[in-house]
């Protein structure tokens, strides 16, 4: 009897981790289904393009990317952020399928299977345990919540993700745990506002492990600190509380590392973007963290021309970051977001006095981070390794997340394999990157997973 045709499905995932981890949810749930997933147009049935809107330029982007894959396989459903303006995405392109809109998980999967109707098969065992994943074995982003409350003037996240709705910490756990078992070892927890989760819930109780567990940032930290694996904490505001995490770094249960968008400093700037605008508070806050772990890596993003934003702004900025000494920091030149409150603010700053300004912040951060970069040559620190080649690994220390932060080369260590945990002493620095040898400390290997099925992203040139 001829073999049936399984259906397959490919996916261009564009945007931030959150998005990445969205696109997890859909093909996770697509293949427990019994569809295929292609890694190329012409091997698919229906492609699914997750978008990101947040900017104009990302806009762009996913219209861009929306059209290859019409002209390349023709049958396509537009998913994301920018599904929320499914007007503009059929004036650019009419031939799409179905347009559905951020977490829109179940919308999807139905518009997949009126394109392509599913087989059935339950004999099958098509999903592994953690699910379906973009990133690679060894580190796996791990969502908390959806959506935000904030109301910075430059962004439209809340109007395109709803507001904050956390996960019940259960949950949250046991899809930790799922992750730990199949051999992840690095989680990085992601969320708009990492800093709040729970606090729409009542910081509810759940049950993990036979006991209950609150919905609070800390307890969720000391949960996760259990199951030994690197545990990285991005997109968390500055708030009283998050002080609570900061013995679990001192005690090695968490990454001692924070990811703390300031967007800017001056108190002035940070009025006009509806943020807190008490950065002296700031900078004492980051001395006693620092105290109380001194290995504390700190990676913040800012905005540079933000409307309003004259010189002596500017100039406080650059103050304040000599004396905040972050370890990481991306910066960015203030664009119009559609549907943003800062569009209308007036005294617009020039393109050109805004590209002035970025490479007079990314110099001065350029000093700030070799110097502390410098100050870890000689010290053996732990990494994680990431690739391996002919001339050796590249790793990354707990002060870098993946591909947004340095990473330490290991010369000569071609035995190595993704995923090991090692020791490594570093030799030389420069303002990103680390260069050293492996310490005879030693290697940790990881486990083999059980068998499972690979997801591969289509090649989108995102």
């Amino acid at each position: 009897m001829a073999r049936r045709h399984i259906p397959k499905v490919g996916i261009v995932s564009l945007g931030c981790p959150k998005a990445l981890v969205d696109s997890e949810r859909i093909l996770t749930k697509l293949r427990a289904e019994g569809y295929e997933i292609s890694g190329s147009y012409a091997g698919a049935d229906v492609v699914i393009v997750n978008t990101c809107g947040f900017l104009d330029s990302a806009r762009d982007e996913s219209l861009a990317a929306i059209g290859e894959a019409v002209a390349e396989n023709g049958r396509v459903i537009v998913t994301g952020c920018l599904g929320k303006d499914e007007a503009a995405i059929r004036g650019a392109h009419p031939k799409v399928l179905a347009v559905t809109g951020p977490q829109q998980y179940e919308a999807v999967v139905g518009a997949v299977h009126q394109a392509v109707p599913p087989l059935h098969d339950p004999f099958l065992d098509l999903v592994p345990p953690q699910g379906i994943r973009l990133t690679p074995r060894h580190y796996a982003y791990l969502k908390i919540s959806e959506g935000c409350n904030n109301a910075c003037s430059f962004c439209i996240i809340p109007a395109l993700r709803g507001r904050l709705a956390s996960r019940p910490a259960g949950d949250i756990l046991r899809e930790a745990e799922r992750l730990a078992a199949a051999g992840v070892r690095e989680l990085l927890v992601i969320s708009q506002d990492t800093s709040a989760y729970g606090l729409d819930a009542g910081y509810a109780e759940s049950e993990w492990r036979g006991a209950p567990v609150r919905a609070r940032m800390a307890d969720l930290c000391r949960a996760l600190g259990e199951l030994g694996v690197w545990v990285r904490l991005h997109y968390v505001y500055p708030y009283p509380h998050v002080d609570e995490i900061l013995p679990l770094m001192a005690e090695g249960r968490l990454v001692p590392y924070l990811d703390i968008p300031f967007q800017h400093a001056s108190p002035r700037v940070l009025k006009a973007m509806r943020r807190p605008a008490h950065q002296e508070k700031t900078l004492e806050r980051i001395r006693a963290w620092r105290r109380v772990c001194p290995d504390l890596a700190i990676r913040s993003t800012f905005i540079v021309g933000f409307p309003g934003e004259t010189e002596e702004d500017f100039e406080f900025l650059l103050d304040w970051l000599e004396e905040a000494q972050l370890d990481r920091v991306g910066c960015f030149r203030y664009e119009d977001v559609r549907g943003a409150a800062s569009n209308a603010l007036p005294d617009q700053v020039e393109d050109e006095e805004k590209q002035v300004r970025w490479e007079r912040l990314m110099e001065v951060q350029q000093r700030v981070s070799e110097a502390r970069m410098q100050a870890k040559v000689g010290r053996v620190l732990p990494a994680i390794v990431d690739e391996v080649d002919e001339e050796g690994a590249i790793a990354r220390s707990q002060a870098d997340a993946p591909e947004i932060d340095g990473n330490v080369f290991i010369e000569g260590a071609v035995d190595l394999v993704p995923g090991d945990l090692v020791a490594v002493r570093i030799e030389h620095a420069e303002e990103y990157d680390l260069w050293g040898r492996l310490d005879p400390s030693g290697t940790e290997r990881p486990a083999d997973p059980p068998a499972s099925a690979a997801a591969r992203k289509l090649t989108s040139g995102a």
